[in-house]
């Protein structure tokens, strides 16, 4: 379906002629006292979600908001906020704005540190000093970057050089290398001096040609973007341009659809307001639209006319933070500040935008998509780990073999020392010049040296070179059949399973808990309109359109248009709309609805269909949840039909009503609110303002609504948060003139200021939001994914703990476990909702101590006839882990959470996730597994030893920082219990096996030498020898770890307990080493000892070889 231009989102404007003066810059800030975590606990929540981020980049405190609501005017706040010194805004109850120090994560300081700038002018140290439409002048005092990209990590000239030191990385090749010079020199020369060299080159080989292929793919992506084309103003007119040679000042023209091709400050668009649409799927994976502006003052200005458009701008130096940007921009000695609704991105596509006109800032690598380029980081196989333990065993046995060879050959020559001149086989002396002369012989001393080195050479595959480059192919077999498994492929978002980490494959075998995200996780982050609370009054019984022709629909111009989306309705609801304004009810109702279609930022996008009769109005927006909303208001009746920066239409009831838009505070974490002022075409002036309950009942005048209806509507919200329903609180009040006008030249300075805008407009939104007349509630359900009840379970079984870390309301966290069967009623619920330390302290000890005896009352009931276990769930809030986490209470907290079936964490930010997941990594040795959807849970994912992003709602940064992405959250069970198993149990086995031929063969070779006098006589060809655990016995071990299975997948599915083999390391532990090495033992005197004695004695032998496979066996069983 093709899309028509939608009409656009309102901005605040700054007025055309106002100009401030320089303000002096606030002193620095470093010395001052470092804020605690939970001054930033719901900001740092909001600086990982981008949907919210994009419209509040810079956050203030929230005492400053508080001073702000004292009752004095907005006048009076801003005059002595604007001008600029740090008394006047201590003087208002600003406290000092320092970084915070991030334990977790570094999403979360990079925004504190972009906010703590903010505050304070950027010194020309700081600064990127750009003047536009002068690259040349610009360019010449700093080396900026070129726009040319570079993905690709070598050239013709650093490839051998860099790639073999990252290959060398590897200790073992170290050793192998060292192997190799030693058999260069005469004296130890055991193998011809090509064959010692061909192990370590084949494998170094391998590796080079496969990151060749690698590379290269990465510099034709590389040649194909830098040679795109854009339009770039020379000389008065746009010329085509490779991307390439873009220059920091020149002026770009982006066109539809146009993908931009530097960071770019927005000077002119072809919407008259100057606001332009970009779609970020490229930088963030979001699909949603986002309206970026250009200033007022630049926008009746035209580049290619002669005067054009001649200034300077003054902005950070690049960062990696996209969701921040700091400057300014000087045009005839007028200077406005720029922010990050100002800039547009390398990467973005311009949507439902004719053209848009800007300034290059960055290019190239500095630009914050390369910036950002950064893959995930790099995790180690805990199998891997471990594995490095036992070839320290194995060096040591070999130093041991190689000494008992060196020592007894001193023996055996000292023993024949008077024999030696004329041994037939070790001759001493050289006669064969017609003189006596040593021969090759250079002392006991050195003769024991040189043999202990030669006993290196030949036993030195006792360390299998094959064994790492054994494990990439097999992992990489491992992840082609992962992503080929139909039973990961999500039919929904037609997307296939993600093998984004290929080292980590054997760890899925093993995890013990799994830390989930709620929305979008175990949700569909979907949201549906279910039910309203208006006036006191639930309704709640709500149907959804039977056929076609149902629901709300109004005709434009011939056309029928109609919400894409379907939305159940109540009759009576309907009834009491149509009825119009007459009664107080009918009002409210009015004005709550009224609210939902104006109160957002959301954009009617007009859709046609096959009948071309009608039309579908899809909503875009950045908030799931403003888009049901907006969906429910149109279903209702009140559908929102455009928008542009100045107004709103939507039509009421079959009437088209414009309401011009005045001013728009958006959401941010610290109001959890939005308000929009419009002026309604009867000419009064209202404010509507949505947000959390928690933040809205705060400001509702108590004097303007009744109690009943105040407390009703809290019961009301109550009982939808238990069903698991997401709540918003609406209100409205009408503004006078005086207080209009008094808001507008708030507004209008605060917007134009240089230093702390942010914290200037948060005030007066603060002031303005107040005194409110409650309208009513909404209830949004977020549906639970196909699956989740069933896989949770399945984990359970499987012994496999499953923490829930949500950012909801506590109530509908509880119902959602309920939901998916994560809490259960027989459940003990431990509850902590603590506001400080000494009260989670207490709790914490309470709870340790009502849990140790309900821990000593299961044993009694297990040694009798009771239930056994009692299951407990703690249930925890943020405000408390804000008291706990980096403190000594975490002891405490990990003791309490262990001895839980069941954790969840309510009212969380993204760091204090992070914190969770290391609250059991840093403490235990079981494995941890983070799944999410959202930018915020990035921390999270991070932090985990297996980290698995869900291509959801909310973007792709889940994705691109995870090891493993796929599309359902029940995809885990088909990953964990039956992927998971077979590669642990694979990799086990083979680095097993690869230990044992190589020991096996590295015994003969030594029973040999006891044979040979001590004289490293090799009992096999030098090629032989070497080609032994690359070639010969390489390729079998590799095809077993690809495709063996010791269990199918219905039996692995239908008995999740056998999962547990993972968790008891069945496959790989080292009394399994110890009894292999024990059995290559006596398997390798079996196979040196067998041919050379009589044949009956060798079947006595080979007849005790398969006896020992038993016990071996039988050994194997016990151990495990």
């Amino acid at each position: 379906m093709a899309s028509h231009r939608p009409l656009l989102i309102p901005s605040p404007r700054s007025p055309p002629s106002t100009t401030d003066p320089p303000l002096p810059p606030i002193p620095d800030q470093s010395t001052n006292p470092v804020p605690k975590l939970r001054d930033f606990m719901d900001r740092d929540r909001n600086q990982s979600n981008p949907s919210q981020i994009h419209r509040n980049p810079s956050v203030g405190s929230r005492n400053s908001i508080d001073e702000a609501n004292d009752g004095s005017s907005i006048e009076g706040f801003i005059r002595s906020e604007s001008r600029g010194s740090i008394g006047s805004i201590e003087s208002r109850g600003y406290p000092p704005v320092a970084p915070m120090p991030v334990r977790y994560g570094s999403r979360g300081f990079a925004s504190e540190v972009a906010y703590s700038s903010s505050l304070r002018d950027i010194s020309d140290e700081d600064a990127r000093i750009v003047h536009v439409s002068d690259p040349d002048r610009t360019n010449e005092r700093l080396e900026l970057a070129g726009n040319a990209i570079r993905t690709s990590k070598y050239s013709v000239l650093t490839f051998l050089p860099r790639n073999l030191f990252e290959q060398f990385h590897r200790v073992a090749y170290i050793y192998f290398l060292v192997i190799a010079v030693l058999n260069q020199l005469p004296q130890l020369a055991v193998f011809g001096r090509g064959a010692s060299i061909l192990p370590l080159a084949f494998v170094l080989l391998v590796t080079a040609i496969k990151d060749v292929y690698e590379d290269w793919r990465r510099h034709g992506s590389d040649k194909i973007e830098n040679n795109r084309v854009g339009l770039v103003l020379v000389e008065g007119e746009f010329q085509a341009k490779r991307w390439k040679e873009i220059r920091v000042g020149e002026i770009v023209k982006i066109s539809a659809n146009d993908t931009l091709p530097c960071d770019m400050v927005l000077l002119s668009t072809s919407d008259p307001t100057g606001v332009a649409y970009i779609q970020t799927i490229n930088l963030d994976g979001e699909s949603n639209l986002k309206t970026r502006y250009a200033k007022q003052e630049t926008l009746s200005r035209m580049p290619e006319k002669e005067e054009g458009i001649k200034g300077l701008i003054k902005c950070e130096r690049p960062n990696r933070n996209i969701y921040g940007f700091q400057g300014y921009m000087e045009i005839e000695g007028k200077r406005m500040s720029l922010g990050p609704s100002n800039v547009v991105l390398r990467g973005c596509e311009l949507k439902n935008t004719a053209w848009a006109v800007g300034v290059a800032v960055y290019t190239g690598r500095d630009t914050k998509v390369m910036l950002n380029s950064s893959g995930a980081p790099s995790k180690r196989s805990r199998l891997e780990t471990k594995m490095n333990r036992e070839i320290i065993l194995l060096s040591l046995v070999l130093i041991g073999l190689c000494t008992v060879v060196s020592t007894c050959a001193g023996v055996w020559l000292r023993r024949h020392r008077d024999e030696l001149n004329h041994s037939p086989f070790y001759r001493k002396k050289d006669f064969s010049q017609g003189k006596e002369e040593d021969y090759k012989y250079y002392g006991l001393a050195l003769e024991i040296f040189f043999t202990f080195l030669m006993s290196v050479i030949v036993f030195q595959i006792m360390i299998p070179i094959s064994l790492y480059i054994s494990m990439e192919l097999v992992r990489l077999g491992q992840a082609y059949f992962m992503i080929r498994d139909d039973n990961l492929y999500d039919e929904a978002s037609n997307s296939r399973f993600q093998c984004r980490a290929l080292n980590i494959n054997e760890d899925l075998g093993q995890v013990k808990y799994v830390f989930s995200d709620k929305t979008g996780t175990l949700t569909e982050n979907k949201m549906e309109f279910q039910c309203a609370s208006i006036q006191g009054v639930n309704y709640s019984d709500g149907k959804p359109p039977q056929g076609e022709q149902d629901g709300y629909s109004i005709k434009v111009d011939g056309q029928i248009w109609r919400p894409k989306m379907k939305v159940k309705t109540d009759s009576e609801l309907q009834q009491l709309l149509r009825s119009g304004t007459a009664t107080e009810k009918g009002r409210h109702a009015h004005n709550f609805f009224l609210a939902l279609a104006t109160c957002n930022t959301i954009v009617p996008l007009v859709l046609e269909t096959e009948d071309p009769s009608l039309r579908l109005i899809d909503y875009q927006g950045e908030s799931p949840d403003e888009q049901a909303l907006v969906y429910a208001a149109a279903s209702y009746g009140f559908m929102l039909i455009e928008r542009t920066s100045g107004h709103i239409v939507v039509d009421v009831q079959g009437e088209r009503q414009r309401f011009n838009v005045l001013g728009m505070h958006e959401f941010d974490s610290d109001r959890k609110r939005m308000s929009v002022i419009v002026r309604c075409p009867d000419k009064t002036v209202k404010i509507f303002v949505k947000g959390a309950d928690s933040s809205m009942l705060n400001v509702i005048d108590k004097s303007q609504n009744s109690s009943i209806i105040v407390h009703d509507t809290e019961t009301h919200l109550h009982n939808y948060s238990s069903i698991g329903l997401r709540t918003l609180v609406i209100g409205m009040r009408d503004l006078g003139a005086a207080e209009f006008e008094q808001w507008q030249s708030a507004y209008e300075k605060a917007s134009t200021a240089l230093i702390g805008r942010a914290n200037l407009l948060r005030g007066i939104a603060v002031h303005i939001e107040s005194n409110l007349h409650l309208l009513g509630a909404s209830g949004i359900e977020d549906k639970l994914q196909k699956g989740v009840p069933e896989a949770i379970e399945s984990l359970r079984q499987a012994g496999i703990k499953v923490w829930v870390l949500t950012g909801d309301k506590q109530e509908t966290a509880i119902s959602i476990g309920y939901s998916c069967k994560l809490l259960e009623s027989e459940m003990t619920q431990i509850i902590i909702n603590s506001n400080s330390k000494e009260s989670s302290r207490k709790r914490l000890d309470e709870e340790l101590s009502m849990t140790k005896k309900l821990m000593s009352m299961s044993v009694s009931a297990e040694g009798s006839t009771g239930p056994g276990r009692i299951p407990l769930a703690l249930i925890i809030d943020g405000t408390s882990l804000v008291y706990i986490l980096e403190t000594e209470l975490e002891e405490q907290l990990f003791e309490l959470a262990t001895r839980c079936s069941v954790v969840l964490c309510c009212r969380v930010a993204p760091l204090q996730k992070a914190g969770i997941v290391a609250l059991i990594k840093n403490r235990t040795e079981d494995m941890t597994l983070a799944i999410g959807d959202g930018a915020n849970d990035v921390s999270m994912i991070q932090m985990a030893d297996v980290g698995i992003g869900i291509s959801g709602q909310e973007g792709r940064q889940a994705v691109m920082a995870s090891d493993f992405a796929m599309g359902q959250f029940r995809f885990l069970v088909p990953l964990l219990l039956v992927h998971g198993h077979w590669n642990y149990q694979r990799m086990g086995y083979m680095i097993l096996y690869n230990f044992y031929r190589n020991a096996v063969f590295v015994f003969v070779l030594f029973w040999y030498v006891l044979y040979t006098a001590f004289t490293l006589t090799t009992a096999v060809t030098e090629w032989s020898s070497v080609l032994y655990s690359v070639v010969y016995s390489a390729v079998p071990t590799i095809v077993v770890g690809i495709l063996d299975k010791d269990l199918n997948r219905r039996t692995l599915l239908k008995d999740p307990q056998l999962y547990g083999a993972g968790h008891r390391q069945e496959s790989y532990n080292f009394k399994l080493f110890f009894l292999t090495m024990m059995d290559t033992l006596w398997q390798s005197m079996v196979v040196f000892l067998s041919p050379s004695w009589h044949t009956g004695i060798a079947m006595y032998l080979l007849l005790a070889w398969e006896i020992s496979g038993l016990l071996q066996l039988c050994a194997w069983l016990t151990f495990t």
